[in-house]
């Protein structure tokens, strides 16, 4: 039984896949799954795609398109979170920036570039009519390098997933100044074609095991418990999250591959649009 890898963020979106491999659900079904955290994001996840070590990834929608037109070797087989991301947008505690406005022409710490943390950027300063060719980053690869930074002085704000950082507002390392939703579904589960040409079958089980969790996730009793427990967060917190939060059982639509490819051109981050039927394997 050869082990399938798979990454994804340490985040509370991805409890399903670890309550799955805690309870063998794939061994049950002969597929053995190997989950491997990536702090550092969708960029990061990219990279380890492109490098073969890891076969599936539970990644940013405008990521993974961004890095398929760039030559990933990937396909998306299924949207995994169907609602938007909700950005936080935060500056250090200390900051002289006091408001989203008051960020234009500064420096933005992100992950690395084609992350989402990159990404995100352009599309809020697109969203508050700013020149995007004014942008200026700051790679700091995760949440501990964005503290350090906007600690430092070294970048200005930092856009992250706003209920994961929302504990270092509440501590006072950060300050939240605004938020910037995805205007798409946030995360998919990408696989590697070559993965997906001699080991379809495997794939096909994972997603079905996970797809029958995900489905009636949110009534697992006291999952919003187990959630804020295992991800350090208050239970209100957790509670308002899964109300936001939707889970998907589907493969992406071609309009939504459209939107996304429309938005990311406009903004300069792709240099062409490409067929939606690229992006995406259909069992």
């Amino acid at each position: 039984m050869n082990t399938i890898k798979i990454g994804g963020v340490p985040e509370h979106f991805n409890l399903p896949w670890h309550l799955t491999i805690e309870q063998s659900a794939y061994l049950q079904k002969n597929s053995k799954l190997e989950w491997i955290d990536f702090p550092g994001g969708t960029g990061a996840m990219c990279d380890a795609l492109r490098k073969k070590e890891i076969d599936i990834a539970i990644i940013l929608t405008e990521g993974i398109i961004k890095d398929i037109i760039a030559g990933n070797q990937s396909k998306i087989v299924q949207t995994y979170i169907q609602t938007p991301l909700i950005w936080g947008i935060h500056v250090g505690s200390d900051s002289k920036y006091k408001d989203l406005s008051s960020l234009e022409k500064t420096k933005a710490a992100i992950s690395r570039y084609g992350s989402g943390s990159h990404l995100m950027a352009y599309v809020n300063a697109q969203n508050q009519g700013w020149d995007t060719s004014d942008l200026q980053f700051e790679v700091v690869k995760n949440i501990d390098g964005a503290i350090d930074a906007l600690t430092n002085g070294t970048a200005d704000y930092f856009m992250w997933e706003h209920f994961t950082t929302k504990p270092l507002v509440d501590n006072g390392t950060f300050r939240r100044v605004a938020d910037c939703p995805t205007p798409w579904p946030c995360f998919v589960v990408a696989v590697r074609e070559d993965i997906l040409e001699t080991r379809k079958d495997d794939i096909k089980t994972i997603l079905d095991t996970i797809n029958s969790l995900t489905v009636d996730f949110k009534n697992i009793p006291d999952i919003d418990k187990i959630l804020a427990i295992r991800y350090k967060q208050r239970l209100e917190d957790i509670q308002k999250w899964l109300k936001l939060t939707e889970w998907s059982q589907s493969l992406i639509d071609n309009k939504i591959l459209d939107i996304v490819q429309k938005q990311l051109y406009d903004l300069n981050i792709i240099d062409r649009k490409v067929d939606p039927e690229t992006f995406v394997f259909r069992f």
